[in-house]
């Protein structure tokens, strides 16, 4: 069956930490993520997430004055949540600071749910070519093959976005956007095909850095 399934991720408010400058709702972390959202009064911030097991953070830069989606990658176990807010240049200070033990029900759900970085809903024109490309497929992996061909065969390397470095600096891939232009830099490559996949029920994970 090639019908998406979105998951929907959700601030309801019945486990909810912070102070003047933070709030992080943990209502559904059983589910593998947290939403969180800075409420202070600088101009940047940041959420740094520990998880079990990892010495250094993930790094994530708030967006928005809403709450946003942010995964809990690393399994169960006892995570360092940090929310810094800028003071002056590159320096940042602790605005609000959280070491809490989370169990996550099932360690792949972390990886179906769309948030900040693959960011996807139900309307999305990259979900909906995602059901199409898995329309004639026995297997996931017949799936992954299929959405891994379109990707690569259908979007070229976006060399100008990638030499704008200003512009990369807070950069967030937008799927339909990749989808609609056929270009775009290695983030986007990869965004799309983690859309396509976690909406076919496909956990994928999305890696940021530099191979090889």
């Amino acid at each position: 069956e090639n019908t998406p399934q979105v998951l929907v991720p959700s601030a309801d408010g019945t486990v909810t930490y912070g102070n003047d400058l933070a709030s992080v709702d943990a209502s559904h972390a059983e589910e593998g993520y947290i939403m969180a959202k800075y409420t202070g009064s600088k101009d940047m911030a940041k959420l740094l997430i520990t998880a079990p097991g990892f010495e250094k953070p993930y790094q994530y830069t708030f967006r928005s004055n809403d709450y946003e989606t942010f995964p809990l990658t690393g399994g169960s176990g006892t995570y360092t949540l940090q929310v810094m807010e800028n003071v002056e240049g590159n320096q940042y200070a602790t605005a609000f600071s959280l070491e809490e033990e989370f169990t996550i029900k099932d360690e792949l759900t972390p990886f179906l749910y769309p948030n900040q970085y693959i960011n996807f809903t139900s309307g999305s024109k990259a979900v909906a070519k995602g059901a199409d490309l898995a329309s004639d497929a026995r297997t996931d992996l017949d799936v992954v093959a299929n959405v891994y061909n379109y990707v690569t065969g259908n979007v070229s390397y976006d060399t100008e976005k990638a030499g704008d470095s200003q512009r990369l600096k807070l950069y967030l891939p937008d799927p339909d956007e990749t989808l609609e232009t056929g270009k775009g830099i290695c983030f986007d490559y990869a965004a799309l095909m983690v859309t396509m996949l976690r909406s076919q029920r496909i956990p994928a994970r999305l890696e940021i850095g530099y191979a090889g």
